[in-house]
This record gives C-alpha cells, sequence and structure tokens, in this order.
C-alpha cells in the first residue's frame, strides 16, 4: 500500500521553515530527514516520530499514539500516530515540534558520518 500523500503534504507545509530538510522513500513509505537524521515520516497512513526517548511513555498516553513496532520489536524513541491522533493542525504541530526538538540531540546514523 501507498503511503498517504496528503499527509505527506501536511507534514511538507509545516517543515516548510526547516532549512535543511530532505525526503527519501524507505519502508514503503516516506521519510523527512532534518539535518541528515530521520525525523518523521509517513507509513501508510500513519506518521512516524523520532522523538526524544525521555518523553517516550508520556507521548504514549496521547490520543492516537502506540510505539513504533514496524519490524515487530519496539523501538524506544519512535512512534506511530494514526490519522486520529493527527486530526487537525495542532495535534499535527505537536507531533512534529517533539521529533524537530529531538533531532537537536538526536545523532546522525553511523552510514552518514563523513569519514576524514
Amino acid at each position: 500500500m501507498a503511503y498517504d500523500e496528503q499527509l505527506a503534504d501536511r507534514i511538507r507545509e509545516i517543515l516548510v521553515d526547516q532549512s535543511v530538510t530532505e525526503e527519501k522513500q524507505m519502508m514503503g513509505g516516506l521519510a523527512f530527514m532534518v539535518n541528515n537524521k530521520m525525523c518523521v515520516g509517513v507509513i501508510k497512513n500513519d506518521m512516524m516520530a523520532r522523538i526524544d526517548p525521555d518523553v517516550y511513555n508520556e507521548a504514549l498516553e496521547k490520543h492516537g499514539c502506540r510505539p513504533m513496532d514496524f519490524t515487530h520489536k519496539t523501538m524506544k524513541g519512535w512512534v506511530f500516530i494514526s490519522p486520529e491522533g493527527i486530526d487537525n493542525v495542532k495535534n499535527l504541530e505537536y507531533w512534529i515540534g517533539l521529533a524537530l526538538e529531538f533531532n537537536v540531540k538526536a545523532k546522525v546514523s553511523k552510514n552518514k558520518i563523513q569519514k576524514p
């Protein structure tokens, strides 16, 4: 199944002010990279977000949020948000905001690190 292109457009609108954003097709969906780090994405009809593991448990209590278990293994710090949890701009901005806050602290993938 293809990813929700309308959701991808909604995310693009919010990320427009981010100076370093790249889109990558992956995992059957679309990932938005900020500063060479995966930040948010769309898989089927869900949004995925990379958030601070310190707020992970609190985030799971929010409407529409569940652990990201794409590989059938829970990935702490990664969440899926169902369409019901991002049904308006305020909610979508909340999740993208959490992901952008953590993006500053997140490490770049080892295969992205430039070797001298």
